[in-house]
């Protein structure tokens, strides 16, 4: 009898520790399923071919689309920027509207540092190419990025718009602008990065501000687009890159 109460004793005992055993692995395996939340993770691609173009103090050393190819220097350290028709670089939530044909020109900098990148943004817009732009971008690879437009809407208004793609594109259209150019400026701390705009280059309204999470290397850089109609060309002046950033990031200054 009492062999028959041992016996049970071990079964018992062994089927216990197997059930606890197979609880402890499917916990481990459901945590190591969830991805993760840092947005610097987001895989994608670092697309272009290698230039070697300097306007101002800035030196572009890589072009997507063609870049090298569409500006046209100058004096004063202006660029026209022509997009060809049906050219933009947005990843649709849907995968409707998605298209990543706009040529954009780069230049790289250190993400763990300071920078404030700066430029004047005149689009030739008119009644009919609706999205036309001209564009500032944050860039870590195709499915990273953040676009600072001076963009026609659909209903033919001129105004400021912002664009943050982490694998898939949000759209946020900001003030409408009277204008035919505006100031855009771009800055980042290493901690907070915000987007801005100004009509005189002297006082500035601030529309997007987020943690900033982009990987230590990363590209900055200017666009043209042309995502309806057939052709846009944009005139960028003043184009300015500093290693500090804005001291009051509500102000922009």
């Amino acid at each position: 009898m009492k062999k028959v109460v041992f016996l049970i004793s071990i079964v018992i005992s062994g089927m216990l520790f197997y059930s606890c055993t197979n609880k402890d692995t499917s916990k481990q395996i459901e945590v190591s399923n969830i991805p993760s939340d840092n947005p610097a993770q987001i895989n994608g691609i670092v697309s272009g071919t290698e230039c070697d173009i300097t306007i101002g103090n800035i030196h572009f050393t890589k072009s997507i689309n063609g870049a090298a190819s569409s500006i046209e220097k100058q004096e004063d350290g202006k660029i026209l920027f022509t997009a060809k028709e049906k050219t933009d670089y947005f990843s649709d939530p849907n995968g409707k509207l998605s298209n990543t044909t706009a040529p954009i020109l780069l230049t790289s900098v250190d993400n763990t540092k300071p920078f404030t990148f700066t430029a004047k943004v005149t689009p030739s817009f008119n009644e009919t190419d609706l999205y036309n732009a001209g564009v500032l971008y944050v860039y870590a690879n195709d499915s990273f990025f953040q676009k600072h437009c001076y963009e026609q809407d659909e209903r033919g208004k001129h105004r400021v718009v912002t664009v943050q793609t982490v694998g898939t594109s949000d759209d946020s259209n900001h003030d409408v602008v009277e204008q035919p150019y505006v100031y855009l400026k771009i800055s980042s701390d290493t901690h907070t990065i915000a987007s801005y705009y100004s009509l005189d280059n002297v006082n500035w309204q601030m529309v997007r501000l987020y943690e900033n999470s982009y990987p230590s290397e990363l590209w900055l850089g200017i666009s043209s687009q042309c995502p309806k109609g057939k052709g846009n060309e944009t005139l960028f002046e003043g184009i300015s890159l500093e290693e500090k950033s804005v001291s009051d990031f509500r102000m922009g200054i």
